[in-house]
């Protein structure tokens, strides 16, 4: 499946392509032909980049999913006044991962907030206060959590689509962020952690910590 969002991008560069190609075809063009060619990687490469993978979305309401596709940068300990002390973990996205986002628990947004900001590479510790940014509460059965669609240095346009409110369900699709990029989840301290640096995730599928009855 191809995100909607990936169309606009897709399209173009399809049309393009088969432009070009008619062209060489009509002119004898290897020069043309080239320039299809060139094209046709871009367009194969858009297509790979905007696919929405099917996810198994693992059952049990005490797991809190990975938002995105990546791999684990750091597990930090936190504090700020909507969640108190935690636990902060980065995911870095390369231009190679899938990069729609999805639900981590189910429950009910408690708000929306978009961040203008700097387009630092995303890997770097500033990016996840200085960088464009998306910041979503989160209340669950027995807490809260935040959760964070950060822009890099080629992602220029995070999309998200959610309101105040909604209610949703873990593993949901909510948004995608355009090339490399970013995303953070904020957690309680009635939690625990089980990945670590270094870790790949899947969004909607790997487990990022269970929650502490």
């Amino acid at each position: 499946m191809i995100e909607a969002a990936g169309l606009k991008f897709i399209i173009p560069a399809l049309v393009v392509t088969i432009g070009f190609a008619l062209l060489a075809a009509g002119k004898d063009s290897i020069w043309l032909l080239i320039v299809a060619l060139i094209f046709a990687v871009i367009a194969l490469f858009l297509i790979f980049f905007y696919r929405n993978p099917n996810r198994e979305i693992p059952g049990g309401d005490d797991l809190i999913l990975s938002v995105a596709d990546g791999t684990i940068l750091s597990v930090q300990d936190f504090e700020n006044g909507y969640i108190g002390k935690g636990k902060k973990v980065s995911i870095f996205l390369s231009v190679f991962n899938v990069h729609i986002n999805r639900i981590p628990i189910s429950g009910r947004i408690d708000y929306v907030k978009y961040n203008p900001g700097k387009f630092l590479k995303a890997f770097v510790d500033k990016a996840s206060d200085e960088n464009e940014q998306t910041e979503i509460g989160l209340i669950y059965s027995s807490g809260k959590l935040i959760f964070k669609q950060i822009a890099g240095i080629l992602a220029r346009r995070i999309v998200c689509r959610l309101d105040k409110n909604q209610n949703v369900k873990s593993g949901d699709v909510f948004g995608l962020i355009h090339f490399g990029s970013r995303a953070e989840l904020f957690l309680p301290s009635n939690v625990e952690v089980i990945v670590k640096a270094g870790d790949k995730v899947k969004g909607g599928e790997t487990a990022i910590a269970h929650i502490l009855k």
